[in-house]
C-alpha cells in the first residue's frame, strides 16, 4: 500500500525550464534580429517607431503571460503535493462509499439508505459478473448491516468483489433501486488530472469528495 502521485504532484517539482528558456531565446534572437534590421534599415525609408512599439510590446506580453503559466502550474503542483499529505493516513482504513466490496470471510458493513417514503427496504448483493446472487429482508432499514457472505442454506460465498443495493418499497410499492454504501478498505491515494482519488482493495477509483465516512479497519 502507497501513497502516490503523479509527476507533476511530486514535492518540490518545478515546472520544466524548456518553454521558459525557448521563450528567451527567441527574445534575445528577435533582438538581435531587430537590432541588426535598424542597422541596415534604408535611411530614406525608416522603420516606422509605432510599429516597433507594438511588436516588443506583444512579444513581451507573450514571454509574460507564459512564464505566468509556468508559474501556475508549479504552485498547483506544490498545492497537490501538500494536499495528498492530507490524506496520507487514509491508507488501511475504510472509507464509506458507494462502491463494490472485496469479501475475504470478513463481513461487509452496508449502509443502507432507503427512498423517502419507504417503509420497508431489501438488500441486493451483487457478485463480480453483476448477477444478483442474494436478497435480504432488512429488520432496520436505518441501521448498518454486517453482510457476513453467507447463503440461504448456511454456505459461505466465495471470496471476491461484490456490489449491493437496496430496493425500497412502501407497503406492496416498489419505489426503486438505490446504490448502497459500504465500508471498503483504501489501499492507495493517488492525484490524477481529475484530482484526488482514494483506491479501494476492489481497485475501484473513487473521488476523495464521495468519502461520506472513515473508520478504523476491522
Amino acid at each position: 500500500m502507497e501513497i502516490s502521485q503523479s509527476p507533476a504532484a511530486q514535492p518540490g517539482a518545478s515546472p520544466s525550464p524548456q518553454r521558459g528558456g525557448v521563450i528567451s531565446t527567441d527574445f534575445d534572437t528577435f533582438l538581435k534580429m531587430l537590432t541588426t534590421q535598424m542597422q541596415n534599415q534604408d535611411p530614406l525609408n525608416p522603420m516606422d517607431s509605432g510599429q516597433l512599439a507594438v511588436q516588443l510590446a506583444t512579444f513581451s506580453g507573450v514571454e509574460q503571460q507564459v512564464l505566468t503559466n509556468d508559474l501556475l502550474s508549479a504552485l498547483k503542483a506544490q498545492g497537490q503535493a501538500a494536499s495528498m499529505g492530507d490524506y496520507a493516513g487514509w491508507i488501511g482504513m475504510q472509507a464509506r462509499v458507494e462502491a463494490d466490496a472485496m469479501f475475504d470471510g470478513t463481513p461487509v458493513t452496508v449502509v443502507p439508505q432507503p427512498q423517502a417514503g419507504a417503509d420497508r427496504a431489501r438488500l441486493v448483493v451483487f457478485d463480480a459478473q453483476g448477477a444478483e446472487v442474494q436478497w435480504i429482508d432488512l429488520t432496520d432499514m436505518n441501521a448498518p448491516y454486517d453482510w457476513a457472505g453467507t447463503g440461504p442454506t448456511g454456505a459461505q460465498m466465495p471470496a471476491g468483489r461484490y456490489g449491493f443495493a437496496i430496493d425500497s418499497y412502501e407497503g406492496e410499492t416498489y419505489l426503486g433501486r438505490e446504490d448502497a454504501q459500504v465500508y471498503a478498505r483504501v489501499t492507495e491515494v493517488r492525484a490524477e488530472n481529475s484530482g484526488t482519488v482514494a483506491v479501494l482493495a476492489s481497485g475501484q477509483t473513487v473521488p476523495v469528495s464521495d468519502v461520506k465516512a472513515l473508520r478504523e479497519a476491522r
